[in-house]
């Protein structure tokens, strides 16, 4: 009976490259998943807190306060949003800020920042009346670029939002705060419900 010979190990070269494989089908893999941690329960307290907001704006005495209680609304919408979508992303186990996540985020950003930037210009030339279509607009924008890396529901609200953005530019000016409701209320809650119950949660 032949003696076993023992098995060479395995070269550093081949073991080196089978690592750089796998790393590559795994970035792969992640770069054409979906980021399915949006909150169809966060996109409804955004609805909730813009119909708040558009009750609350329409009693104010002037067109500050009016874009004041607009922006306050915002932010309170934007960070509650953020924590139910960052709770739905630890309880899938999906990263947030990795892959398509990263990726929906910094596809969404870009037309936010421009547009908290163009409220600040046009608030300071007197020229509020433009706001409420280039928030719907621009949301909108946000929604579509960021949608396309997370569920496929999401461009659909964000080409509704920019049609009632565009209507908001050519709108008498009674029209702007009901418009306002219409898509940062009635839109989050309408396809926040499809989100909750489509992608669980």
């Amino acid at each position: 009976m032949r003696p076993l010979r023992p098995v060479p190990d395995e070269p550093p070269a081949l073991h080196e490259r089978a690592i750089d494989n796998l790393r590559f089908i795994r970035e792969t893999m992640e770069s054409a998943t979906s980021f399915t941690a949006v909150s169809g329960l966060g996109e409804i307290s955004m609805g909730v807190i813009a119909l708040g907001a558009a009750a609350l704006a329409a009693r104010q005495p002037n067109v500050e306060r009016w874009l004041a209680v607009w922006i306050g609304a915002a932010v309170l919408a934007f960070v509650s949003c953020a924590l139910l979508v960052a709770r739905k992303a630890r309880t899938a186990h999906l990263p947030l800020l990795a892959g398509p996540g990263r990726k929906a985020v910094l596809s969404f950003a870009p037309p936010i920042i421009t547009g908290a930037l163009l409220t600040a210009i046009l608030s300071r030339a007197g020229t509020v009346e433009a706001i409420p279509g280039l928030w719907l607009l621009l949301y909108g924008t946000g929604v579509i670029t960021g949608g396309a890396f997370s569920v496929r529901v999401l461009p659909v609200m964000g080409f509704c939002f920019m049609l009632l953005g565009a209507l908001a530019l050519v709108a008498p000016g009674e029209w702007q705060n009901p418009l306002m409701a219409l898509g940062f209320g009635g839109l989050h809650l309408g396809f926040g419900a499809v989100i909750a119950r489509r992608y669980g949660g």
